[in-house]
This record gives C-alpha cells, sequence and structure tokens, in this order.
C-alpha cells in the first residue's frame, strides 16, 4: 500500500511514463506515510473522452490514491497535497484548459489481503 492510479485524457503535452511515476512514487515517499517498495503506480491513457459541453481544448488528470485506513483528514489532505503538486510541476497542458484532481480513498484495512513471492 498505497496504490496510485492515474486516469488522463490523452491529449496531454506529457505522457505519463514509468518515469514520470516513479517521480511521484518518490513525492508519496517524501510524505513520510509510506514505505518504499510498496509504492505502487500505475496510468491509464483515455481516447475517447468528453469533458463539459463545449469542443473546447480540454483534457484532465484525476489521480486516485488508496492506501489503507486509519489516517487523518489532516494527512489525508497533506498527502493529496503533495500529489497535486508534483502533478502540476510534471505535466504540461499545452494549450489545453488541464484539470488536474487527487482523491484519496480508504481501504478497509480489516479486510485487506497481501502476499510476497520470490
Amino acid at each position: 500500500m498505497p496504490h496510485l492510479t492515474i486516469e488522463y485524457s490523452s491529449n496531454l503535452a506529457t505522457a505519463i511514463t514509468p518515469a514520470v511515476l516513479r517521480t511521484l512514487n518518490h513525492a508519496l515517499l517524501g510524505t513520510g506515510q509510506f514505505e518504499e517498495a510498496d509504492i505502487k503506480s500505475r496510468a491509464l491513457a483515455f481516447d475517447c473522452v468528453a469533458i463539459g459541453t463545449t469542443d473546447s481544448p480540454r483534457g484532465f488528470l484525476a489521480a486516485r490514491l488508496a492506501i489503507l485506513s486509519g489516517r487523518s483528514s489532516e494527512i489525508k489532505r497533506d498527502v493529496a497535497n503533495v500529489l497535486l503538486e508534483a502533478l502540476g510541476s510534471l505535466i504540461t497542458a499545452s494549450g489545453l484548459e488541464l484539470q488536474i484532481s487527487v482523491e484519496i480513498v480508504d481501504i478497509d484495512r480489516d479486510s485487506y489481503a497481501k502476499t510476497f513471492t520470490v
């Protein structure tokens, strides 16, 4: 834990690459809330999107960070802001009206299961 999932419109000027994901992982590690090897991130691009009702050039990037339950609202807000700042510094809009959002969701600690294999 945590699991970072980024969904974004494919019209962004910046591609979401493994290097970008690792930079975001570093930002999450810097919060002091997570262990390095536990941070997992992935990104999904969407070609077919509609934002609003006009044909204006718009894009979106929506980050969802799933973490084990038990952290305070203040900690979650701080983590969300760190992630939002990192995304804003990494992603270029290039003529688009770009919306970037971050959502922190709790995973029930009692029902979460995980194993390691080598």
